[in-house]
């Protein structure tokens, strides 16, 4: 390989930047160079949505509160940094999840996976549909196929399968708590290509998820769960990470406000920083949301693509009580709420229940999710407001009247992505057309192939092994 060393600036700390850095660094070293890597944050602190407060005993995630098991990245990266010990897998006494219907909670019927039935008896067991809409719903079974592998949105998907009555009561509520997003605006190769190619391989949805469905097993031993965080929170991850990082430049509370090609014969780019300052790098990996990373870019590369990925504002209420203050019986692990249903809240997670070691067991913590596209007013709504508005919801649907420990409210404006149709192939077309304009500048993370936490991590280390290879060039 020609270069000995190389500079790589990462703009953007949350976790797909700091996973690149990771990445980047050990992959740059397997192949002879040494990486001088700066990491650019804008905020006071790198990890991004990432955020744990410890409190009374309490164990509390502003952020997001846990990830999938079977999506292996995290794990894998919990391992490198010799931290797997600390995962945590869900209270497998609550099993159980709700959905409300018509103002009362219904249990989730066994085998419904990601919405789709796959036993049919609690199906047609379950109050959350009606007989048409159940009889509808196993159309599928004999519904002729499309055989097409062109997008479509995720809600035309399910109502072609299904029924418009299992998308609204069941589908909708549970994709709400991944993307807060209209499910007839969402692209289903993005979201869940899985769904398409049980139709055109099955010619059911039912007999493809009855086929396919396989217990999660967890890296943590025995126990099964789809589901899973850090004993001391999220957080762990991140403090990790920036601390295996002491060799790599992390610069705080700078924005970056341009990337310019650099001048003369010198290949290359310069960063530069809101303060005037210039950061010289031979490979840029932008890592923002979408909309920032389109504002960088927009002066030296058409971001059409880029441009038409619409974020979502929501918020998290954590709401902590005394155990023996809560009415009502918290035998699972929450509940979802479909937009139909008009509340104020998307979803209800009985924290204290599902991660035993988030509260003390006398105490009963509560984590209540508010806003999803069309409905994103309240996230802004002020502190006490807010919070009248969630309890108000827990008052009518669990019977909670007590006055709460205290309350914990983070608001994560713009932080939804919403993949549209077509999402994948303009996502191509915009990073080839990167790749050809401004080769060593590259852009991932959630807004691209995946908004969970194990996918931002494995997008960081696919782009860290290709940018690697191309150092042998």
């Amino acid at each position: 390989m020609s270069d000995a060393s190389r500079k790589v600036v990462i703009v953007g700390g949350g976790l797909t930047g700091l996973s690149a850095a990771f990445y980047i660094r050990k992959f740059y070293k397997e192949k002879g160079c040494k990486p001088e890597i700066t990491i650019i944050e804008k905020d006071k602190v790198l990890g991004g949505k990432i955020e744990t407060l410890h409190r009374d005993g309490f164990v509390i995630e502003k952020g997001p509160d846990s990830f999938l098991a079977r999506k292996t990245a995290m794990v894998d990266l919990a391992k490198e940094l010799e931290i797997d010990h600390e995962l945590v897998t869900t209270n497998p006494e609550a099993k159980k999840t709700y959905i409300v219907n018509q103002g009362r909670l219904h249990p989730m019927p066994s085998g419904l996976v990601l919405g789709v039935p796959t036993e049919i008896g609690p199906f047609l067991r379950s109050g959350l549909v009606s007989w048409s809409g159940k009889l509808r719903a196993l159309m599928d079974l004999v519904r002729a196929p499309r055989k097409s592998t062109e997008d479509e949105s995720l809600g035309n998907f399910i109502e072609r399968r299904l029924g418009a009555e299992v998308l609204s009561n069941m589908t909708e509520p549970l994709l709400a708590g991944i993307y807060a997003g209209d499910t007839y605006r969402l692209s289903l190769q993005s979201t869940f290509p899985q769904f398409g190619e049980m139709e055109r391989k099955y010619g059911s949805l039912i007999k493809g998820m009855m086929t396919g469905k396989k217990p999660v097993e967890t890296h943590t031993g025995t126990k099964k769960s789809a589901f899973l965080t850090f004993r001391q929170g999220l957080q762990s991850l991140v403090h990790a990470l920036v601390h295996d990082l002491d060799d790599v430049e992390q610069r705080l509370e700078s924005a970056v406000s341009a990337i310019e090609p650099r001048s003369g014969e010198q290949a290359g780019y310069e960063v530069v920083l809101a303060s005037g300052e210039r950061v010289a790098a031979d490979d840029v990996v932008v890592t923002t949301p979408a909309f920032a990373a389109a504002d960088l870019l927009r002066p030296l590369v058409d971001v059409t693509e880029l441009d038409a990925i619409n974020y979502v504002s929501v918020a998290n209420v954590v709401l902590a009580f005394e155990r023996e203050d809560v009415s009502g019986s918290f035998d699972g692990s929450g509940f979802l709420v479909p937009r139909k249903e008009g509340r104020n809240i998307t979803a209800c997670t009985w924290t204290g229940v599902k991660w035993l070691h988030t509260s003390p067991e006398d105490k009963m913590l509560l984590r209540c999710y508010v806003g999803r596209f069309g409905d994103e007013e309240k996230v802004s709504y002020p502190d006490e407001e807010l919070i009248a508005l969630v309890r108000k919801d827990l008052r009518e649907l669990m019977n909670i009247t007590a006055e709460p420990l205290f309350a914990e409210i983070t608001r994560l404006p713009k932080s939804m992505p919403q993949y549209p149709v077509n999402h994948l192939r303009h996502i191509a077309e915009f990073r080839s057309r990167l790749d050809r304009m401004l080769p060593g500048i590259y852009a991932t993370g959630a807004a691209f192939e995946g908004v969970g936490l194990p996918d931002c991590i494995r997008q960081a280390k696919e782009l860290a092994g290709q940018m690697a290879d191309r150092l042998a060039r």
